[in-house]
């Protein structure tokens, strides 16, 4: 009987899409606002690691669908800003992505919008909502698709990449996949509770 496909767990949803998994997560998580509880760190990670333990995952193409969704997913959600504007955003009756908003208009502001664009990345639900922000706020098209890019590349192939030499390197370290996807989510908390520490001293 297989089991039931939790959108939580990245493993379950290898198993269940395999690359094309990959694809639609990352473009759901950075492209559509009802995708920020998707797990875009660890889905990355865990894909990295399957392709060195596993035969069922191939390196290139995973790089290819994850660069491509999280790519083409801030380019959709840049032009939902841009169309539905701040309206938008203020409809939505999630807290955490009201405060995700907030913390993406102050990286616009602290940073600027190449900064803030790369930076937003690597910061659950920060990523998801950064996007369309700065389609709303009107970030020219050229700069927002160029620092988009760079910070979608990097965060993409960098976690990816990270998980396959873990992988590589440390012998049978799929047996502790669980507690190596533990650690990855409380590591991408790490920069959301900084954020939320700085605002708070600001305030």
């Amino acid at each position: 009987m297989t089991a039931a496909l939790n959108p939580f767990d990245p493993t379950s949803l290898l198993s269940a899409f395999g690359t094309l998994g990959v694809f639609l997560v990352l473009f759901a998580e950075t492209g559509l606002l009802v995708g920020f509880f998707l797990p875009g760190d660890s889905l990355l990670f865990t894909a990295g690691l399957l392709c060195a333990t596993g035969p069922h995952l191939s390196l290139p193409w995973v790089l290819v669908a994850a660069a491509a969704g999280a790519l083409i997913g801030a380019q959709v959600g840049y032009h939902i800003g841009a169309r539905g504007g701040r309206a938008l955003l203020d409809r939505t009756r999630k807290p955490k992505l009201h405060e995700a908003v907030e913390r993406a208009q102050q990286l616009f502001e602290r940073y600027g919008h190449g900064k803030a664009i790369v930076l937003a990345r690597f910061l659950p639900i920060v990523r998801t909502v950064l996007n369309p922000v700065a389609g709303a706020v009107s970030v020219p098209p050229r700069v927002f698709l160029r620092w988009q890019v760079l910070g979608g590349l990097l965060w993409t192939v960098g976690l990816t990449v990270a998980g396959y030499v873990l992988g590589t390197s440390v012998p049978d370290v799929d047996r502790y996949l669980l507690p190596v996807i533990v650690l990855i989510v409380l590591v991408s908390l790490v920069p959301v509770g900084i954020e939320v520490v700085r605002a708070r001293r600001a305030r």
